[in-house]
């Protein structure tokens, strides 16, 4: 830790003089609370405040306590890269044009403003360390325009008991680290596995290791233990520094594979492991609405526990092999609560808690057998909905169902912090929630994923290609997915012909979302409104309304 905090040291020396007017910025933002920002790589709601019972997550639930559970949170894109853009600059991804792992933010979008970024302007110091946005998505400094001291990345001498760097960034088995490396010693001699994508599905399973690791071994064994001691570390020094500071802590867990130390995974019997309890298609389904558990398959020990076939897109795991997935992920949520109470026993030490508003939230959900899938990658409520918690000083706790979402959370952050928000962000500032958690800020939370349809289809229909991009809105009862072609995008004008096919769930009588009711003549007066209401939000979107006012 010395090593870490003489390094923020030295960064803070060697920056240069402020101009009077950023001495004046600094002035005034010297009062500003700081901010703890916490990404959790695929958590879903599964967590104690969020009502399941089985889960050991008392951390976050601490957290809880102290701020503002938002019940009915959704992503824009269940997939790390867009979703994390879309947190990062308070815009959907039509707007930061991230909808995929390959596309870096601001090749695209050279002038886009991310949240720390902003901050910096205010007079704010930003670090952070772990995952924040998806690696290839941005520059090999996570962003370097976002961080006023250089991002930090732990070293081998981060881990415990000279283990060194895990294997593929994940595995500390011996066998495994021999299996997967040259000669065992971790990822830098294996150039070949140096930059594989946590959520490539084109790799093949020989540059993957099993789905799961369970090892008597302690936190820092692993990346978000080395992660959660860095923060601790870099909250010291600038709580020393005495300047209002956003802190961006990224944990990867409990993102596939699903490792933990050996008394996470103890904290759960495996026969008690809750399977999914709807694991077909709906009724009237939609072929391109689902996917094919790929980034699942590509570890090496899935595909002796598999039925998978391309033709109907179901992973069709064995009973034992669910029960070994769902022990991971509960251990690996475990384990990433652990490391959020090192961060907030560091604040509460330091005195620090008093003036920090502290934000916790999940990159998406995650399938985990429903439907026959297991991964993100889809519009269904198991892939967006997602973990919000929002505590500030001032600001009572409690739990709302006012639905909200991930583009809400940049001018959030900013509003607590008594700034001003900038007027081109798309989200909303959740402030009023939080003064009255019954308070409804928006009609409707909005995802959406893109999908390619088969050759033959394409022909068949007519169109000019087989990308297709699902619209997805959730209102308090219903969700309704309207899949679009010829790779249309929120910036064109909608036209009936650009229809490929249409979902909408009733999740006050089907929760599991077993029948697609978009067609069925009972709900034809809901089905048309709710339509309706997706073709007026992509009419309101950027492009369209200056289109529009012209």
């Amino acid at each position: 830790m010395k090593k870490i905090l003489c390094l923020f040291v030295t960064s803070l020396a060697l920056m240069p003089f402020a101009s009077q007017a950023q001495q004046n910025v600094d002035k005034n933002a010297a009062s500003k609370p700081n901010v703890l920002f916490i990404a959790i790589d695929d958590l879903k709601p599964i967590l104690g405040c969020y009502g399941n019972t089985l889960v050991k997550t008392p951390n976050i639930d601490r957290l809880a306590k102290m701020g503002t559970v938002f019940l009915s949170n959704y992503c824009q894109q269940a997939v790390c890269g867009p979703t994390r853009a879309s947190v990062m600059t308070g815009m959907r991804p039509d707007h930061t044009k991230v909808w995929d792992l390959k596309t870096k933010m601001r090749d695209v979008n050279p002038d886009i403003i991310s949240l720390p970024q902003y901050l910096i302007s205010q007079g704010y110091t930003t670090a952070g360390v772990g995952k924040i946005y998806h690696p290839s998505c941005v520059d090999k400094k996570s962003d370097a325009p976002s961080w006023s001291i250089p991002f930090f990345k732990a070293t081998a001498a981060d881990y415990a008991n000279d283990l060194g760097l895990p294997a593929l960034k994940h595995y500390q088995s011996i066998d495994i680290k021999n299996a997967l490396t040259s000669n065992g010693k971790g990822i830098k001699d294996n150039p070949k596995s140096e930059n594989v994508s946590d959520d490539a599905e084109s790799l093949g399973s020989g540059k993957r290791g099993p789905a799961t690791e369970c090892l008597n071994l302690p936190d820092n064994a692993y990346e978000d233990g080395t992660s959660a001691n860095i923060g601790k570390a870099q909250l010291i020094a600038l709580t020393k520094a005495e300047k209002p500071f956003f802190l961006a802590v990224g944990f990867h867990k409990p993102h596939l594979p699903f490792v933990a130390p050996k008394k996470y995974w103890d904290l759960y019997k495996r026969e008690n492991m809750p399977m999914a309890q709807f694991q077909q298609h709906a009724e009237n389904e939609v072929f391109v609405a689902y996917e094919t558990s790929g980034e699942l398959r590509n570890y090496s020990d899935i595909q002796a526990f598999t039925t998978f076939t391309k033709d109907d897109l179901r992973a069709g795991l064995k009973p034992e092999k669910q029960e070994e997935l769902l022990h991971g992920y509960y251990a690996a949520v475990s384990y990433v609560d652990a490391q959020v109470g090192v961060l907030l026993n560091t604040l509460d030490s330091l005195g620090t808690l008093k003036n920090t508003i502290i934000v916790l939230w999940g990159d998406h959900g995650w399938h985990l057998g429903d439907h026959d899938i297991w991964g993100k990658h889809t519009n269904f409520e198991q892939a967006t909905r997602s973990p919000l918690i929002v505590a500030a000083p001032g600001y009572k706790a409690g739990k709302t169902t006012s639905l909200t979402e991930h583009v809400d959370i940049f001018p959030t952050i900013v509003n607590l912090a008594g700034l001003e928000i900038p007027k081109t962000l798309q989200g909303q500032s959740l402030k009023p929630i939080m003064q009255n958690n019954k308070a409804v800020i928006k009609e409707f939370a909005v995802s959406q994923y893109p999908r390619n349809i088969k050759p033959g289809e394409v022909k068949k229909l007519g169109y000019a290609n087989g990308k297709l991009m699902g619209y997805s809105i959730r209102t308090d009862k219903y969700r309704y997915t309207l899949w679009l072609n010829n790779k249309y995008t929120s910036e064109e004008p909608f036209t009936e012909a650009r229809v490929y096919a249409a979902e909408m769930y009733d999740y006050v009588k089907d929760p599991l979302e077993k029948i697609n009711v978009a067609n069925v003549k009972a709900y034809a007066s809901i089905s048309k409104a709710l339509k309706d209401k997706v073709i007026a939000y992509l009419s309101t979107q950027p492009k369209n309304f200056v289109a529009a006012a012209k």
